[in-house]
């Protein structure tokens, strides 16, 4: 909020901010609806975990929890529900649904907020592709529900009830950047920086020699890509280097790429979805990798929840999927700015 705006609590603010919230209320409890008739159990996590997760470029929020012995110990508020839900998919439940609030720091402005709300949902035994019906789904709940034909944002416009695009990241990569992306990995998905660059600095984009393969896709995914993804009707931008996947498994035909897919319209990415990696020993390399870079960029680095590895040996097949659930309201509501489909923004 900038100084000069009026502070959403006051009457008239409210005033102009009511339809938008009531249009939330009717969405998530069309969403509850569907869930419930789907099959799917709606559980609760807790927010405050041993660990935040374990993703370089998501940052927590820290406390202390201190014992009756007086003793302290640092926790954190999660920046997603994953850890919790797939204990429980361990524990033996097969289809969970959680809206919960999530925090992850470092994160301001028109499309985030340090605090906000995420529907993640798990299908035990079920192919990763299914979750994108899902996603089909709830987009034509949130523009019913909003009474929005269209979704529109910043001068795009996307039909909620269209088919969803399906396009690979290097299909994307190719289309809207001109850059082979696979063709900087080798067999087994390993990148190479040094293939990357020259493409990168060919289309205009900065590359510095301390940049890593990972900086320049996210830089080109950002600047190029995006952009043009969910224009006319959804995108779902499927089978991400396996490099960038470090909770999905590999594709069974290529293991350059990952059962990892994200959701978007208008250009706004809404959910983020994965064929579930298993096994406890991959996925402590592939955090153990994620943590070695978070402390080379940012200095720090946060605890692994050994708990949830050793649930991992025990948890089936799965897919799962995490949703922003204000940003889908949102678009389906036509407001500017994230804040405005929130009850209470962050302060």
């Amino acid at each position: 909020m900038t100084p000069v705006e009026t502070p959403w609590w006051t009457p008239r603010r409210h005033t102009d901010r009511r339809p938008l919230l009531l249009a939330r209320n009717r969405i998530q409890a069309a969403m509850r609806l569907w869930l419930a008739r789907a099959g799917f159990t709606e559980v609760d996590p807790a927010a405050l975990q041993v660990s935040p997760g374990n993703e370089a470029h998501l940052h927590a929020f820290v406390t202390e929890a201190i014992g009756n012995d007086g003793t302290g110990r640092p926790m954190y508020l999660h920046t997603s529900p994953e850890f919790a839900m797939k204990k429980l998919l361990a524990a033996g439940e097969t289809r969970i649904a959680a809206f919960s609030h999530v925090w992850r720091n470092r994160e301001r402005g028109p499309l985030h907020s340090p605090e906000f709300t995420m529907l993640e949902w798990y299908r035990a035994g079920e192919d990763y592709t299914v979750l994108m019906d899902d996603c089909a789904a709830f987009l034509r709940i949130a523009a019913e529900e909003a009474g929005a034909r269209l979704f529109r944002y910043r001068g795009v416009e996307c039909d909620p009830c269209a088919a969803p695009e399906r396009l690979s990241v290097a299909e994307g990569f190719a289309r809207h950047a001109g850059v082979d992306l696979l063709a900087t990995m080798d067999a087994a998905g390993v990148p190479d920086v040094a293939k990357l660059r020259p493409q990168v600095e060919a289309i205009g984009i900065r590359a510095t020699n301390d940049d890593t393969w990972s900086d320049l896709l996210s830089r080109v995914l950002v600047a190029k890509v995006e952009p043009h993804l969910g224009h006319g009707r959804p995108t779902i931008l499927d089978r991400y280097p396996v490099a960038e996947a470090a909770l999905a498994r590999p594709a069974a035909d290529d293991p350059r790429v990952a059962e990892r897919f994200e959701l978007y319209a208008c250009g706004v990415e809404l959910a983020n979805g994965f064929g579930e990696l298993t096994n406890p020993a991959e996925q402590r390399r592939r955090f153990g990798l994620e943590m070695d870079e978070k402390e080379r960029v940012y200095g720090e680095r946060y605890p692994l929840d050994e708990e949830f590895l050793t649930a991992l040996a025990e948890m089936p097949p799965a897919s799962g999927i995490a949703l922003g659930f204000d940003r889908l309201v949102m678009l389906a509501t036509g407001a500017p700015r994230i804040d405005e489909v929130m009850w209470v923004p962050a302060g």
